[in-house]
């Protein structure tokens, strides 16, 4: 018999789980196919294209590539890319189709799977097998019924807003959203991702509403990077927005703050929608985290050479977790540098140490000293070691991964983590990140200020004895790694 809720002891910090409805969302993005696939050939014109689509009852076509990707062409395309611009109907397909597109496997979670839809700017996007063959596609309609539906119905209403207040009105129903997710009992990693995919809506129409306010900026010259938790899609409650941009090189030095200036207005739109954004952390707004492709190539190209000085591991680590999501997606500027990091094994074995110097830990000698060891901070003293270690080990197989469980298992089977450990390791940071959501929804269901700093006794018993042992776990990665790191090549070449 569960307590009443009168009697629930004030201290604890509990979760209300919403209540069974019957209704099974759906996990994987193979469950989202129902349809086969309508695939064309290469030498096929428009119209044999349209004749298809009108056949199968279906509004795109798929066009086999080299390498098992496809090119793409749906009906929106014919009317834009055909019907508007006068061409014929016997125009090749190659002419007018997108591409290459690349699938998503079919056992790749829903959320992912949207994630890369959204991020692409897909009308469908194709599901493949293991060899690559396509079994079908979805589109961001299939995904309502899946465990991010709710998101894309908030994502869509962040899109549309007209005004700042409307954005921001929007923008802070994300708590309101996760703390739904988690109470349904979705995997913490799916909620993140969902939380992600918000977070990017909020700041694309962030920016529109301010660019269109300064019709003498160009927003086709900037790409916009999310950095951090956010770019890995892995944020929380107390995630900041850390951001960067790069411009085209064509933007003159006098142009530059005027874009700075809008940045600040963008910021300021995020803190109003209940997003945290850190005045003196990195901010797109920021002469160090705006700058033109030539200076983030030479930064970066500095920063390598000379990890030691001018903060470079600090800029490299951050970086290397950037995710465009406005104006270029494809290799950002500064990423086209960090993709030959690994022939500077030196520069390597620097960062590798840097990583490992966050050591994992149950208490630190200030808590000891303050006599405050019943708390802990979750990010700092488990996460963060984790998270860096994750970024360091897909680095070292040339992994460009951005997530930290894709990470992990990326570099499974390296001489610097096994594959045990690499599984091992994925569960540590489930389970840390579903204490540190469900403590942080709890808080904001008080009305307490969310942190990652939790007081272990508010926590249930198992989670008091999981977070022990997913330090523990942690821990002793760091010490083998340090360890191989003085006999074994940090880098494994083969892969």
């Amino acid at each position: 018999m569960p307590e009443p809720e009168d009697r629930i002891p004030t201290d604890k910090l509990t979760v209300a789980r919403r209540r069974d409805t019957g209704v099974r969302d759906r996990g994987t993005v193979d469950e989202l196919v129902v349809t086969e696939p309508v695939v064309g050939w290469a030498g096929m014109t428009v119209q044999d294209a349209a004749a298809l689509m009108t056949e199968r009852h279906q509004d795109y076509v798929l066009i086999p590539m080299d390498g098992h990707e496809y090119g793409l062409l749906t009906d929106a395309d014919i009317r834009s890319r055909v019907v508007a611009t006068g061409l014929g109907v016997d125009t090749p397909i190659g002419d007018v189709v997108s591409g290459p597109v690349r699938g998503v496997r079919r056992d790749t979670a829903a959320v992912d799977a949207l994630g890369e839809l959204l991020d692409r700017e897909l009308g469908v996007l194709p599901v493949v097998e293991a060899s690559g063959d396509v079994v079908g596609v979805v589109a961001a309609a299939d995904f309502v019924a899946a465990p991010s539906g709710p998101a894309m119905s908030l994502r869509g209403q962040v899109s549309r807003a007209t005004t700042i207040d409307d954005l921001q009105t929007r923008g802070r129903r994300v708590p309101y959203l996760l703390a739904d997710l988690l109470r349904r009992g979705q995997p913490v990693h799916e909620i993140t991702a969902v939380a992600a995919l918000i977070h990017d809506a909020v700041v694309r129409r962030a920016l529109e509403l301010v660019l269109t306010g300064h019709p003498d900026l160009n927003p086709g010259a900037l790409t916009w990077l999310s950095l951090g938790s956010n770019a890995r899609r892995e944020p929380v409650l107390t995630s900041d927005m850390d951001s960067a941009v790069s411009f085209d090189d064509e933007v003159g030095d006098e142009q530059i703050p005027a874009y700075r200036s809008a940045f600040a207005e963008v910021d300021a739109i995020l803190r109003g929608a209940g997003m945290a954004v850190d005045e003196n952390g990195a901010i797109a707004s920021k002469p160090l985290f705006s700058r033109t492709h030539a200076r983030w190539r030479a930064s970066a190209r500095d920063w390598i050479e000379a990890p030691l000085e001018n903060k470079g591991m600090i800029f490299t680590s951050l970086l290397l977790d950037g995710r465009p999501i406005w104006g270029d997606q494809g290799l950002s500027a500064v990423g086209e540098v960090f993709t030959d990091l690994r022939s500077h094994p030196g520069t390597l074995g620097l960062l590798l140490a840097e990583a490992l110097s966050y050591r994992a830990r149950l208490r630190s000698m200030r808590d000891t000293l303050a006599r405050r060891g019943d708390v802990f901070d979750i990010k700092a003293h488990a996460l963060t070691p984790l998270v860096n270690i994750a970024r360091w080990a897909a680095l070292s197989v040339g992994s460009a991964e951005l997530n930290t469980r894709s990470r992990l298992r990326a570099a499974a089977g390296s001489p610097m983590l096994t594959d045990d450990q690499a599984a091992t390791l994925v569960e540590v940071f489930d389970v840390l990140q579903r204490v540190r959501l469900t403590y942080q929804v709890a808080q904001f269901d008080r009305g307490e200020p969310v942190s990652d700093v939790l007081t272990m006794k508010r926590l249930s018993p198992l989670d008091r004895s999981l977070v022990a042992q997913a330090v523990r776990e942690i821990a002793g990665v760091q010490r083998r790694m340090s360890n191989l790191s003085n006999y074994l090549p940090i880098t494994d070449q083969s892969r």
